[in-house]
């Protein structure tokens, strides 16, 4: 493979990331820094959003992508090169293949959103090809370097270089510059942590009185788990719903300079998350993706001292429309607001009256009622969806299920049944 370089094997450096700022400038945005009035009355301190969802291709991938690629040599150029990505990576690489007039193949997990898909095509036009395989970032990678070994093409890692690492480490660089001094705190998502490398570098270098905290999905903290083994370890499942930061294995490079730093660490339940996109969407007008949301989200479980300035990076914002009502159902579930019972209703008349008005409370909702009559049994059972009017009311709700002569059947989250609903 072509990817054993000069520049591939640099250490990354505040000068590292210093250099990819001038290096990018004329391809990525300066996006906006915004304080944020929802967030900051809610914690008591100065929150700031970094709107990295604005970039031309709606994420922060761009900036390491693009760091590394125009890094490449003519004999590389010429050899092409090859990328495996959730989606906001492969649009990175897509676009600086364009830019930059070099031939790039894509390797995708075959959940990658559609949106996520098409913009990888028109962003990179002639100059890419889209290929999905397996389900998840690390199938796709694995699909990808194999690739890469057989063709001689240089591999875009996603986070595990020092070039991607050092142009994504800009971010911080830019808060300081758009803030015109350091924040108290930087609040950095993680997928495979190359963002928070590039971070805890170069803030460490220029400004080692900002701490760094570092947040992943609770279905996938893979770097979590590798500062407390001592080293990457893999993931035996993940859930992708956070698909920008749905990273089975931290990497090699990555690990060993987020472990020298140790930063605190926030898992995210993805319920959380989905709340926070609503929240950014109904208040802030802020349409953000999963990874996006993961670190406004994580402020409440990280708090912040009254007063203090934190930066959340506002990751990416290429969520597809379609997801909105998963994105609603999971927020209901996690803020306990929407459960599901398998009641068995006697067959005769007025038994799902008799529910109504003796179990449900006044502001409670029916929003699932699905339900077979048998006709040669005495009760029949339904899949009832009930949406609280207020998350308090669920002691009343069950201690009324317990005493109607209607039999309930509370269906626990922690089922596979469960799964199949939300």
């Amino acid at each position: 493979m072509s990817t054993d370089t000069s520049a591939a094997t640099q250490p990354v450096s505040a000068a590292s990331i210093d250099e990819a700022a001038e290096r990018i400038r004329a391809v990525v945005s300066t996006t906006p820094l915004q304080p944020n009035q929802r967030l900051s009355a809610a914690s008591g301190a100065n929150i700031w959003l970094k709107r990295e969802d604005l970039q031309p291709v709606r994420s922060y991938k761009i900036r390491g992508a693009y760091n590394l690629i125009a890094q490449l040599d003519e004999a590389e150029r010429e050899a092409g090169v090859i990328a495996a990505s959730a989606g906001n990576h492969g649009q990175g690489v897509a676009l600086a293949c364009a830019q930059l007039g070099i031939r790039g193949r894509i390797f995708v997990p075959s959940n990658t959103p559609r949106q996520k898909r098409d913009r990888m095509r028109e962003l990179g036009g002639a100059h890419i090809e889209l290929i999905m395989t397996g389900t998840t970032y690390d199938e796709a990678s694995r699909a990808a370097k194999q690739a890469a070994a057989e063709t001689g093409a240089t591999t875009v890692s996603a986070f595990d270089d020092p070039r991607t690492i050092s142009g994504q480490g800009t971010i911080a660089h830019e808060i300081v510059e758009q803030l015109g001094f350091a924040p108290d705190t930087v609040v950095v998502p993680v997928g495979g942590g190359g963002l928070l490398s590039g971070c805890l570098t170069w803030l460490a270098e220029r400004h080692p009185g900002t701490k760094v905290v570092g947040v992943e999905p609770s279905g996938a903290a893979c770097m979590a788990v590798a500062l407390e083994a001592g080293e990457p370890r893999e993931l035996k499942k993940i859930d992708t719903f956070v698909d920008g930061a749905a990273v089975r294995r931290a990497g090699d490079l990555t690990y060993s300079i987020v472990s020298a730093f140790n930063p605190p660490m926030y898992s995210v339940p993805e319920g959380r998350i989905c709340s926070e996109m609503l929240a950014l969407y109904q208040t802030d007008g802020i349409i953000a993706e999963p990874a996006g949301a993961l670190a406004p989200a994580s402020l409440g479980l990280y708090k912040p001292a009254p007063g203090e300035t934190v930066v959340a990076i506002l990751s990416g914002g290429n969520n597809d429309l379609s997801r909105y009502s998963e994105i609603a159902e999971r927020s209901l579930v996690y803020e306990g607001r929407k459960h599901y019972f398998l009641v068995n209703f006697p067959q005769e008349p007025g038994a799902l009256r008799r529910f109504l008005d003796e179990v449900l409370g006044p502001d409670d909702d029916i929003t699932l009622f699905e339900y077979v009559k048998r006709s040669n049994r005495e009760t029949g059972p339904a899949l009832v969806g009930v949406e609280l009017g207020d998350p308090a009311n669920l002691e009343g709700l069950l201690a009324r299920m317990q005493s109607s002569p209607i039999s309930v059947e509370v269906v626990s989250p922690d089922s596979p049944f469960y799964r199949f609903l939300v």
